[in-house]
């Protein structure tokens, strides 16, 4: 897929002044990153322009803040990916105007400079075409590696890419490379797992869905919704009663593509929504009036087995329980250990995204075992609904 996108393969970065938006967006307690998982992944990119004798300078916001605010400062984040390079890395207190100009001046080939977060301007967010204009002055190319914000037309994930020669970074291009292969060009048959708590969040998700993989299992409190839609008594369970007829328009418009539907054909059932509290399997032709869906049971596992085993792809987000407490966290993580289980006998090409996915996957222990997880939540789902996204679209050759 990155064929038709600008990379970092088609650029001579030595001497020139690279403006480069990587994602620093981590969880902090008490000034320290938590999460390093995010500096990781940009390594690649910042460490390849840097030994090709490129000038590093970093874009990126941190927090929602309202105008300047120390507590969303990169400072602190700056000085955790300095340590995961092992390199060291100078910063400017602003992104713009004569702190960041003098700060570019003084950079030699191969240094690395982290700019103050771009969202203490409101321009970032307005993607204001002065705004943009003061940010290009500072490079001569610009790099987009933060997929995790390419589905917002901002001025550093957006806006540069019309004012100076655009590429993606490296841990752009493996995102692409992995979502071309998952739901662009896949190896077929491809199958989606689908989960989470809400049909209304994820209705433009299913809706393209449908039209592009052989088969659909859904999960979580989502398929209650659908089996509510059909009929079935669901008890006391988070359910959307109301979105019944787009859980019907849904099931009609995969059943005009030819994608196989795969709800729950059992449940997990408890009366408390506490970990450990007593639960029991249940047909669904008995779910008591007064007891609540949390997992699924032991024979829709096996039905998601033979589903996973019927495919060349796997796309997963969202866990098919409420995977945060015990013992409701079975069903997702016995499927994602068989989904990794095909991945590492070659079988099957698995590709994860979406925080509540990449907590359940870790969970599970197999994160480091599914071809390929994208740290990215509403980039990864908004790919997912078909739509385009801005900061990618930009980069098209």
């Amino acid at each position: 897929m990155t064929n038709s996108f600008r990379t970092l393969d088609d650029v001579d970065v030595k001497g020139k002044r690279v403006l480069v938006r990587v994602d620093l967006n981590v969880p902090m307690d008490s000034g320290k990153v938590t999460d390093a998982t995010r500096l990781e992944r940009i390594a690649p990119t910042i460490t390849s322009i840097s030994d090709k004798g490129g000038k590093v300078i970093l874009l990126a916001h941190f927090g929602r803040p309202k105008g300047r605010d120390e507590k969303n400062s990169l400072k602190p984040v700056a000085a955790a990916l300095a340590n995961v390079l092992n390199k060291q890395i100078a910063f400017a207190d602003d992104c713009i105007g004569e702190a960041a100009a003098k700060a570019v001046a003084a950079m030699k080939d191969g240094d690395i400079l982290c700019l103050e977060n771009t969202r203490f301007h409101a321009g970032e967010e307005k993607n204001d075409p002065a705004f943009v204009a003061e940010l290009a002055k500072l490079g001569d190319i610009w790099v987009n590696d933060a997929f995790s914000a390419a589905h917002r037309a901002h001025a550093t994930t957006e806006g540069l890419g019309h004012k100076l020669p655009a590429y993606a970074g490296r841990t752009m291009q493996a995102e692409l490379d992995a979502l071309g292969k998952a739901l662009d060009a896949p190896k077929r048959p491809v199958i989606a797992v689908v989960g989470g708590a809400k049909v209304s969040t994820k209705i433009d998700l299913l809706e393209n869905l449908v039209s592009k993989v052989q088969a659909l299992v859904i999960g979580g409190g989502m398929a209650n919704t659908f089996l509510h839609a059909q009929g079935i008594g669901v008890g006391k369970s988070l359910c959307e009663k109301d979105l019944a007829p787009t859980a019907l328009r849904i099931l009609e418009k995969a059943e005009a593509a030819g994608c196989a539907i795969i709800l729950p054909v059992d449940a997990t059932v408890a009366f408390k929504f506490e970990a450990n509290t007593p639960s029991q399997a249940y047909g669904l032709d008995a779910i008591p009036a007064d007891g609540m869906i949390l997992d699924v049971g032991p024979q829709s596992i096996e039905r998601i087995h033979a589903a996973i085993d019927d495919a060349a792809t796997l796309v997963w987000n969202g866990p098919v329980g409420a995977f945060e407490i015990a013992p409701f966290d079975r069903g997702t993580v016995v499927a994602a250990k068989h989904a990794a289980k095909r991945t590492k006998e070659g079988k099957l090409i698995s590709v994860a995204g979406g925080g509540d996915t990449v907590a359940a996957l870790n969970h599970a222990g197999v994160a480091d075992d599914f071809t390929y997880i994208s740290t990215a939540g509403g980039a990864f789902l908004e790919w997912m609904e078909g739509k385009p996204l801005p900061g990618v679209e930009v980069l098209k050759k």
